[in-house]
């Protein structure tokens, strides 16, 4: 189906929030369902109010370990359906941090953060959904960087978009969590497009989103069982139009770096605009050179830069020398939940390390944006490649068919969460 504007929610979806929240937040307070006795707290008030003796907090229980949980259902679009929903889970001790509705024509998808008891397995958490009334139940683990709100992740993904136009399939992925994000040129290499460009509206289908790019041909979202909402069509669709409005645009500040012979560098951000330069140092660049780079006809290199220094596939860092003269290229592509290095060096700055410098600024790049490996492509006889990934002293990975070698290297992971603050035994 196509989508050309996100309507606002009909208004009947409005009545049954205020009541139905309204008696969400009374229940939060005691964490029971309906009907249930009043909370420990309440009854320990009542107590000391009749001068029983009161309890010290020596004498209370240690509270349980919890574990974070993103969830998502489908519930009906009748009054009473998230109350029940909502008793469901504060039966199980299960904390609402965080609750956000994606109306549809027929019911409405909501999307929970749950702190739960550790004990609570997530089939149990799916079966007390199931029970109350919820269908096509997603659940996975969460953890505290999910505990920011909506409206916050949007205008922080917004911001990066709009500082670098590289960080558009970035913030996308970010948005949705787990999907595949590509971005199809306008043109293949053959000069064919390779699939039908989306209406300037885009086009919603279940799990698969395209977007008009921008910079040309389509942006593809797509994530296995669990459809796209209008909702995230529309948040999806604002992201791709702030990107429009912009237009090309990347961070151009750079680092200037004294190689061991001394000669000075200039590392910088490199983009379409250098498309030039990037095609000299071809020309520059010996036959050999070329071969290890695009493993392909050597006639074919010059195709591809146009590609590579687009920011919609990825990041690029050049590297200038004092006189102004592009000398070597490093490539960062997205390909799905990887990231692809890449690297090219006129035949007289190799063994300089040049390629190392560029190298160890993709990688960090890579880690940054949240990636937990690369892979670099080239051929068994690329001893600089290899040499320039073992500079990283991270573990590697090797593969290896017909001359084709695969390296792949494991990035330090993020640091780890901070620990979820227990569940209390009373409010």
């Amino acid at each position: 189906m196509t989508f050309r504007a996100t309507p606002e929610p009909p208004s009947r979806h409005r009545p049954r929030w205020r009541h139905e929240l309204v008696a969400w937040w009374s229940r939060r307070q005691d964490h029971a369902p309906p009907g249930s006795s009043p909370s420990p707290a309440a009854d320990a008030h009542s107590a000391h109010a009749a001068g029983a003796p009161e309890t010290t907090a020596s004498e209370t229980t240690a509270p349980e370990a919890t574990t974070l949980w993103r969830m998502r259902t489908t519930v009906r679009d009748e009054p009473g359906a998230l109350a029940a929903l909502c008793a469901a889970l504060a039966g199980h001790r299960v904390d609402i941090l965080a609750l956000q509705t994606h109306p549809l024509a027929d019911g409405t998808v909501d999307e929970f953060l749950l702190r739960a008891p550790e004990a609570l397995a997530s089939a149990e958490l799916t079966d007390a959904v199931a029970a109350a009334g919820g269908s096509d139940t997603w659940v996975e683990r969460a953890d505290t960087h999910d505990l920011v709100d909506a409206p916050t992740r949007a205008l922080t993904l917004a911001t990066r978009t709009a500082l670098d136009a590289a960080e558009l399939p970035l913030a996308l992925r970010q948005l949705f969590g787990r999907c595949t994000i590509r971005s199809v040129p306008a043109k293949s290499f053959s000069g064919r497009s390779p699939e039908s460009t989306p209406p300037a509206e885009g086009v919603l289908e279940e799990t698969v989103m395209r977007l008009r790019d921008p910079s040309g041909g389509a942006i593809v979202i797509e994530r296995p069982y669990l459809p796209f909402t209008p909702t995230e069509f529309a948040r999806a669709r604002a992201l791709v139009e702030l990107d429009a409005r912009l237009g090309p645009r990347i961070p151009h500040d750079g680092d200037v770096l004294t190689l061991p012979e001394g000669n000075a560098i200039t590392v910088r951000r490199a983009d379409s605009g250098d498309l030039a330069a990037a095609r000299d140092m071809h020309a520059r660049c010996s036959p050999a050179t070329l071969a290890l780079r695009y493993h392909g006809p050597v006639g074919d290199a010059d195709r591809y830069l146009a590609h590579l220094l687009s920011p919609r596939f990825g990041r690029t860092l050049a590297a200038y020398t004092a006189s102004g003269r592009l000398v070597a290229l490093g490539h960062l592509l997205w390909d799905g939940d990887e990231a692809e290095v890449a690297l090219i060096v006129e035949d007289e700055w190799q063994r300089r390390g040049v390629g190392g410098q560029l190298l160890r600024r993709l990688v960090a790049m890579a880690a940054e944006t949240g990636y937990e490996s690369v892979y670099a492509v080239t051929q068994s006889a690329n001893t600089g490649m290899v040499t320039a990934m073992r500079s990283l002293e991270l573990p590697l990975d090797y593969q290896i068919e017909q001359g084709t070698l695969v390296i792949s290297a494991r990035l330090d992971p993020a640091p780890a969460p901070a620990p979820v603050p227990p569940l209390p035994h009373s409010r």
